[in-house]
């Protein structure tokens, strides 16, 4: 009589009933008729999913949570030889999150795709953009951010097969299997099957930036596809950089950065943010917008002080508490600084009826 085994199995992914009997088959000849079980190519890269911004999470049981990270999307490839750090605009950053890289060689299967957020996180433990480009020297990333820890919440390649086609809630089983004992710098972004509202309030209250919904049963579509979705726990958005206020008070610095929305296939003033940035900052602007001057500006309706007008190439991040009537940014801060060449979007005034979303 076979014996019940009492080992725990700890094959990844594998749901198996550990309580069946043993049963022992003679190894049957290969028909080959049968075709073998082709293993899918590597990928080089993957166009990653994106979150549609909506105002309230959505209702349904169909939905899972996340938090929103404050950070730079990455996908985390592993092959057999080496390990590819791919930033959202398709940039290889491997040199630059070594720690990330050394945690991905870890990882017990030969091939993997992780998509993730890096984040540097603070001294509450909430992540921080500012500090993650700290950590990298700057915008344009010239060290390694050591400190920085990735949050892996998507699986898009296993062991030799594309999961793209294969429901979230599965892949989401096979990462959580896979990150379950992992140490260092890859952390699994832990899954919420909770009341959306509920948790988005906690996530503000604890500091957060927000939260993502996903379909649980959705396949990885590239771009936004409504599968994911994101709700911020204050209004942030990009904007165009579109000139500058010099200081009167700092030689060598700026005052404030002019930011435009889009409207179609135009730029529009939206007003300008003088808060939020260091003054080693607002000196390493000035010096880099200094080399991109304009005569003219790239939107209308700019009037008044001596401002100076830059080509639209850089994105600013900005939080603001609402529009005003004329449809200005109220109370804007400033969060980061990133470039159209990396996929940054600028704000859509086209995409709500008063701009205000």
């Amino acid at each position: 009589m076979a014996k019940r085994s009492t080992r725990k199995l700890t094959t990844i992914g594998l749901l198996s009933d550990i309580d069946a009997p043993l049963k022992s088959q003679p190894i049957k000849p290969r028909d080959k008729r049968q075709p073998q079980l082709a293993f899918d190519p590597m990928p080089a890269r993957i166009e990653p999913a994106l979150a549609l911004l909506v105002k309230k999470p959505p209702s349904g049981n169909n939905w899972a949570y996340e938090v929103k990270w404050d950070g730079y999307r990455l996908a985390v490839h592993v092959e057999p030889n080496r390990v590819r750090i791919i930033t959202r605009g398709g940039h290889d950053w491997t040199s630059y999150f070594p720690a990330i890289a050394a945690a991905a060689r870890e990882l017990g299967p030969a091939t993997t795709i992780l998509d993730g957020e890096a984040v540097v996180l603070d001294e509450k433990g909430l992540p921080n953009f500012g500090l993650l480009q700290q950590a990298l020297g700057g915008r344009r990333a010239t060290r390694a951010a050591r400190e920085a820890i990735l949050y892996a919440f998507d699986l898009l390649y296993f062991d030799g097969h594309d999961l793209t086609g294969v429901e979230l809630s599965s892949r989401r089983h096979l990462l959580d299997n896979l990150l379950e004992d992992a140490t260092g710098a890859i952390k699994l972004s832990e899954e919420f099957d909770a009341d959306g509202e509920l948790l988005l309030r906690d996530a503000c209250m604890h500091g957060l930036e927000g939260i993502i919904a996903k379909d649980k049963n959705s396949l990885y579509r590239s771009g936004r596809s409504g599968d994911w979705l994101k709700i911020k726990c204050s209004s942030s958005q990009s904007f165009a950089v579109i000139g500058y206020e010099p200081s009167i008070k700092v030689r060598g610095s700026i005052a404030s950065l002019l930011l435009a929305a889009r409207k179609g296939n135009v730029l529009v003033y939206v007003g300008n943010v003088g808060t939020g940035f260091s003054a080693k900052l607002a000196r390493d602007l000035k010096l880099q917008l200094d080399t991109m001057r304009v005569e003219k500006p790239a939107a209308d309706g700019i009037k008044g002080k001596k401002y100076v007008f830059v080509n639209p190439t850089l994105v600013a991040e900005i939080t603001y508490g609402s529009w005003t009537h004329d449809g200005k940014l109220r109370h804007p801060s400033f969060k980061g600084i990133r470039e159209i060449a990396d996929h940054a979007e600028i704000y859509d005034l086209s995409a709500t009826e008063d701009g205000n979303g």
